[in-house]
């Protein structure tokens, strides 16, 4: 398929359309939509006659190129609620159960959602095409869920990219440079709903886990410390706890705190999870964090401020 097969939907009927999208290679849907810009995109999404025919025929194919022992994982409903510039153009919903995915009728049937996914038109195509992480989308705003967000980054993670083998939207791979990025204007009360669903464990702890990459080894050549940190806002009320070791060029982080002898720590900073967010991705100095009391130090502070000069802080270009 090249681009210009797509213009057929310029001037398709619903019948058309809908046997277009029923008879179509997943593969050369997948190039087409790739190479198509933007503006075309809308502009065949405008049209009032193929938009919902359109995402019933790419929701309706999306079990030719799921991965079986994923899906046999899933169970729930996923509704998808798709906007342009904040006005509802088509809602549909697809029902999980152990293997089998199917999608309801129009309005959704009489099974409640479990999870209600609400994105831009837009941003639907390019995730389903696999440009674009569920995950980072949903840390940026530009992906709202509301429900179990597990269910929904799940459903990111079971779907093969046509024709070349790679899952299409895997959100739990988080390299740091890109969560900084989707961070960049990100408001905060949009990162404390983030870090209050289940979407929580999985950010801090490829966070922490990535951590140790961006040590500066120059810099800790002669250096030895520890520092503990506290997260707080977890809805479980729990306290998360990292202890960041840093001894002569290289850092280990222990989670839990387990088996650790607080009195050899250097400090404890203990903040909120989404400012942690925002600290280890570079949009809250610590030096401000400090002074503004979103981190709170027991211990050296001296020493604590001194990690983050050795850490080099993942930068959105």
């Amino acid at each position: 398929m090249t681009q210009a097969d797509l213009g057929v939907l310029r001037t398709a009927t619903p019948d058309e359309a809908a046997a277009f999208f029923a008879g179509v290679a997943p593969e050369d849907l997948v190039a087409a939509v790739t190479h198509t810009s933007d503006d075309e995109l809308l502009a065949l999404l405008a049209r009032e006659e193929i938009r919902p025919v359109a995402v019933e025929g790419i929701l309706s194919r999306l079990h030719e190129y799921a991965i079986p022992e994923r899906l046999a994982e899933l169970h729930g409903v996923v509704r998808f609620d798709l906007e342009r510039r904040g006005k509802l153009l088509e809602g549909r919903a697809l029902s999980f159960d152990h293997g089998t995915m199917r999608l309801l009728p129009a309005g959704g049937g009489d099974e409640p959602a479990d999870v209600v996914l609400r994105t831009s038109i837009l941003r639907f195509v390019r995730l389903v095409s696999g440009e674009r992480n569920a995950g980072l989308e949903y840390l940026s705003g530009k992906l709202d869920i509301d429900g179990d967000a597990m269910l929904a980054l799940a459903v990111g993670g079971i779907f093969r990219v046509p024709g070349t083998g790679e899952v299409a939207m895997d959100p739990t791979t988080l390299d740091p440079v890109a969560v900084a990025t989707a961070l960049r204007g990100a408001r905060t009360d949009h990162l404390k709903k983030v870090m209050s669903s289940d979407f929580r464990p999985i950010v801090l702890g490829e966070i922490f886990r990535r951590l140790p990459e961006f040590l500066d080894e120059r810099k800790a050549a002669g250096l030895r410390l520890a520092i503990g940190f506290r997260l707080l806002g977890n809805p479980s009320g729990d306290i998360e706890r990292y202890v960041v070791r840093v001894d002569h060029g290289t850092a280990t982080v222990t989670a839990g705190g387990e088996g650790d002898d607080a009195t050899e720590r250097d400090a404890t900073v203990t903040c909120e999870g989404y400012d942690y967010l925002r600290l280890a991705t570079g949009h809250l100095s610590p030096v401000t964090g400090v002074l503004k009391g979103q981190l709170k130090v027991k211990g050296d502070r001296a020493r604590a401020l001194q990690l983050s000069s050795v850490i080099n802080i993942p930068q959105a270009p």
